[in-house]
């Protein structure tokens, strides 16, 4: 029985021994490893870590981006009876810290120099590191410290071991069970330190199962795998969906690059969180903006289409002849070429998840003919639980459970998920774990919700987050949230009231690029991001956006005042998570001057920014922020 993922691994290698099961792109070129060559990679490194002394139950961590080696060590590592913990690239030193100190790693896999200097300075915060293993060498040629040891270095262990011992590696995988912990992986951490959720084999392959019982993807499908490793919407479908069903994970040559190698690939598959598919929109927007009149208007035309025949089929009602052909007219004419440019034209199932997507956003894809779908879920229940299904998607909300999973919401409100997909209590935290999984089995999501009356789950936002007005109204802070972001020119928004707030305030980050752009064309001389975020035409501007969501909001629920922050909100200074979602009660408190000036009548107030600069330097500058009152 192939109840781990080794052992699906082997499967696959028998299966389909010479086709493509990674391609990454080196130097423009897309290079391809077999399944039987994958498999055989798998075993030396395992192979090697046994060596140096892994044994079951241990764990090794990985950071980096996306490469063969990353998914390798994880397989690696589950073959021996042991379990992987991604960390974020991105991750400051104190997150690194944290985490390898948590996990007690002994082992840790780096991708290159930039993150090998960042393990090297904290080592001595580790003590039960043992290993620093590294697989891109450049620039580490001079680096003579003992705890470095290179990926093909312990590859060249394992296949020595294989040579001596070739039954080896076949009887550590077949000793793993489906119950043994596959990986452990951080949670989003929106009101504190990341968790270290445990998640089994049969987690990952439940889930896997569930939403492949209605999107029966194949081996010839294509995935690129081009968000971090590290987060479990990524384990999802890269490695759980991508094992059973066989299919290639292509790997992009840079984060940069992504766009273009999506472009490449054409993949059938693709996940993302709402933020990527915010962009996508954002970039179609400018490029249409930047258009000729004629484009422009064909834009519109097929847009209005799309949306009305999407809007048609969300209500199951049936297509006229007529409008069936003015749907190929669009598609021909417009969405065909703008679906290549998004590396989205062979996409038949496309998914969201990790937080709201706005219904806009949603209409917009839906319009072009993207077949994508809302899932709902988190960490502790393996990445998804719930997902839309095809004929049957509700934009508002996030469809129905999978098989594997049984969701409820309880007297409070609070959405409760048990099942097949519930992990397994989170890692050296036994309170947290009691807090969270109840006597009775069921997940704690901390999200509130309802079903409507076809059984579809409608997310609210977090239980806490939910917030009701003087009035008593009950609103969704992220709902309008999401409703700023639609625009172009909004990036983030983090919005205010409920409790001793008499109305909604939102406090709001420009997009840089896209804000600049509208500037230039208005010939509008700026210096910085604080520079252009406070000039008053820029005000203007987003004033018109916060007035055009007001018109969808009810009127308790609508912003009164907003102000456009002097900086970008970045996950470096934890106002973010590393998946971009709002750490909404640390903003507020690091904040809390700006969020009292919203709830005054001061038309401006001064605060004082501190700012680093590369060489570690800091200086501390006077910012005067200006608040922007709006007819609600």
């Amino acid at each position: 029985m192939d109840d781990t993922l080794p052992k699906l691994l082997r499967r696959n290698a028998r299966r389909y021994a010479n086709q493509p099961a990674l391609r990454e792109k080196r130097f423009g070129i897309w290079g391809a490893i077999t399944w039987a060559q994958y498999y055989e990679r798998v075993r030396h490194f395992a192979l090697g870590l046994h060596c140096l002394g892994f044994e079951r139950g241990n764990l090794v961590a990985v950071i980096g981006d996306n490469r063969p080696e990353w998914v390798i060590t994880e397989l690696a590592a589950q073959s021996l009876g042991g379990a992987s913990i991604g960390i974020y690239q991105d991750s400051v030193a104190d997150e690194v810290t944290y985490i390898a100190q948590q996990c007690q790693a002994r082992y840790i896999v780096a991708e290159d120099q930039e993150q090998v200097d960042k393990l090297l300075d904290i080592r001595e915060q580790i003590p039960t590191l043992n290993k620093i293993i590294y697989y891109d060498p450049k620039g580490l040629r001079n680096y003579n410290d003992p705890v470095l040891l290179s990926f093909v270095e312990v590859e060249a262990l394992g296949r020595e071991y294989h040579q001596k011992h070739p039954d080896a590696f076949e009887r550590f995988i077949d000793q793993g069970k489906g119950e043994d912990v596959a990986i452990v992986s951080t949670t989003s951490g929106t009101t504190s330190r990341p968790k270290l959720a445990r998640l089994s084999h049969s987690n990952l392959i439940a889930m896997g199962e569930g939403i492949m019982s209605f999107d029966r993807y194949g081996a010839d499908d294509d995935f690129v795998s081009f968000l971090p490793l590290a987060w479990i919407g990524e384990q999802m479908l890269s490695m759980a969906c991508g094992l059973q069903a066989g299919f290639a994970l292509n790997f992009p040559e840079e984060p940069e690059t992504v766009q273009h190698d999506l472009r490449e690939i054409g993949p059938h598959i693709i996940f993302a969180p709402p933020r990527i598919w915010e962009n996508m929109v954002s970039t179609v927007q400018v490029k249409i903006e930047d258009s000729s009149r004629v484009k422009k208007a064909f834009f519109n035309w097929a847009m209005n289409v799309g949306q009305r025949l999407a809007d048609k089929r969300f209500a199951k009602q049936p297509l006229s002849g007529l409008e069936r052909l003015q749907e190929r007219i669009a598609y021909y004419l417009v969405f065909n070429n703008l679906l290549d440019q998004l590396g989205m034209k062979r996409v038949k199932w496309a998914y969201t998840g990790g937080a709201a997507l706005s219904p806009d956003i949603f209409r917009f894809f839906h319009a072009m003919g993207v077949n994508l779908k809302q899932g709902y879920g988190q960490t502790e229940t393996s990445g998804i639980c719930v997902v839309h299904r095809d004929g049957d998607i509700k934009f508002q909300t996030v469809g129905k459970a999978m098989p594997g999973a049984e969701v409820k919401v309880d007297e409070s409100g609070e959405i409760l998920v048990r099942g097949k997909v519930a992990f397994q209590g989170y890692f050296r935290n036994e309170a947290a774990t009691a807090e969270t999984i109840t006597h009775d089995g069921w997940v704690r999501t901390g999200d509130a919700g309802y079903f409507d009356e076809d059984g579809h789950l409608i997310v609210i936002d977090r239980a806490k987050d939910v917030m009701t007005l003087h009035d008593g109204t009950k609103f969704s802070p992220q709902f309008i949230e999401n409703k700023l972001k639609f625009s172009l020119y909004v990036r983030e928004a983090v919005v205010f009231g409920g409790g001793n707030y008499p109305y909604v305030t939102a406090m709001i980050n420009i997009d840089f690029g896209n804000v600049g752009k509208w500037a230039e064309n208005n010939k509008m001389a700026y210096t910085t991001y604080t520079d252009l975020s406070q000039k008053p035409q820029v005000y203007a501007l987003v004033r018109t956006v916060v007035e055009r969501t007001n018109q969808d909001l009810p009127p308790a629920a609508r912003i009164r005042r907003f102000v456009l922050l002097h900086k970008e909100l970045d996950a470096d200074d934890a106002e973010l998570t590393r998946t971009r979602k709002v750490r909404r009660n640390f903003i507020a408190q690091r904040y809390q001057d700006i969020v009292n000036g919203l709830y005054s009548d001061a038309q401006n107030i001064q605060i004082e920014s501190t700012i680093t600069y590369q060489d570690g330097r800091t200086a501390t500058l006077q910012i005067q922020l200006r608040m922007e009152t709006v007819q609600a």
